[in-house]
């Protein structure tokens, strides 16, 4: 794990005031051919059931789902029952507040990818991001990206819990400890996903990172604005209506 210097910091804080006091271009970005295929299908309460999850692989296996996410005791099972399909077993780690330690999403990590997690969504730890404290806050992401081994890490920023600038921070941050995707929410800390945080956090890691809108994403239409508005995958638990030009059933109705 690399420790980011004092040095960049001041940059850091340059780069993101400038991001958010400078206007950007809307730019459209284009759909993808399958939509299916860039949605993360998502089952993250902690009341979920053996039988819940069995649905949701099973769905994810019909519709071609990019991926499931689950909780980190349900990774082994996701892995079983999505093996040989194209869809991919995500845990989350620091899962839902981020505020744990280091050495615990570390370890959280590992045996995610033990249990055979392809990806790992971690949430960042937003109460250093707000105290400024960001070279904690990178050696955090590097800690995770290097107990990942290789596996993509999506950073979950949270962003109902900050503002315009500590967002346009995280998303620095988190590409500079080589993380793989910038994300927006849980679905646990209020907020959801924003055509206008998804171009913010688009236009501060540029082309070379993944962007993932999660957090009340409900319709095709929301799940198509945020592509254009650069996401490049969906976190949704209402999945199927999605891909069904619909909104929710009464069961898939959450944030998450």
């Amino acid at each position: 794990m690399s420790t980011l210097p004092d040095a960049p910091m001041d940059a850091l804080r340059t780069q993101a005031h400038a991001l958010v006091t400078t206007p950007g271009l809307a730019v459209d970005h284009p759909l993808p051919a399958e939509l299916a295929r860039v949605i993360d299908h998502t089952l993250l309460r902690p009341d979920a059931t053996q039988a819940e999850l069995e649905q949701l692989c099973a769905e994810a296996r019909r519709h071609r789902f990019a991926s499931v996410c689950v909780n980190g005791s349900r990774v082994a099972l996701a892995a079983r029952l999505l093996a040989g399909s194209e869809s991919q077993p995500i845990a989350v780690v620091g899962f839902p507040l981020g505020a744990c330690s280091t050495a615990t999403k570390a370890f959280e990590t590992r045996e995610a990818v033990a249990d055979g997690a392809a990806e790992i969504d971690m949430v960042i730890n937003v109460g250093l991001l707000r105290d400024g404290q960001l070279r904690r806050v990178h050696d955090d992401i590097a800690a995770v990206v290097s107990a990942a081994d290789g596996r993509p890490v999506k950073v979950i920023l949270e962003t109902a819990l900050l503002t315009d600038e500590q967002k346009a921070l995280g998303c620095l941050l988190a590409a500079a400890a080589g993380a793989t995707f910038v994300k927006t929410c849980t679905g646990f800390g209020g907020g959801a996903a924003s055509v206008e945080d998804i171009r913010l956090m688009r236009r501060a890691v540029g082309p070379a990172l993944g962007v993932k809108a999660s957090g009340g994403v409900r319709t095709r239409a929301q799940a198509e604005a945020l592509l254009r508005a650069g996401a490049t995958r969906i976190g949704a638990s209402a999945s199927v209506a999605i891909c069904a030009s619909g909104g929710p059933s009464p069961a898939e109705d959450g944030m998450y």
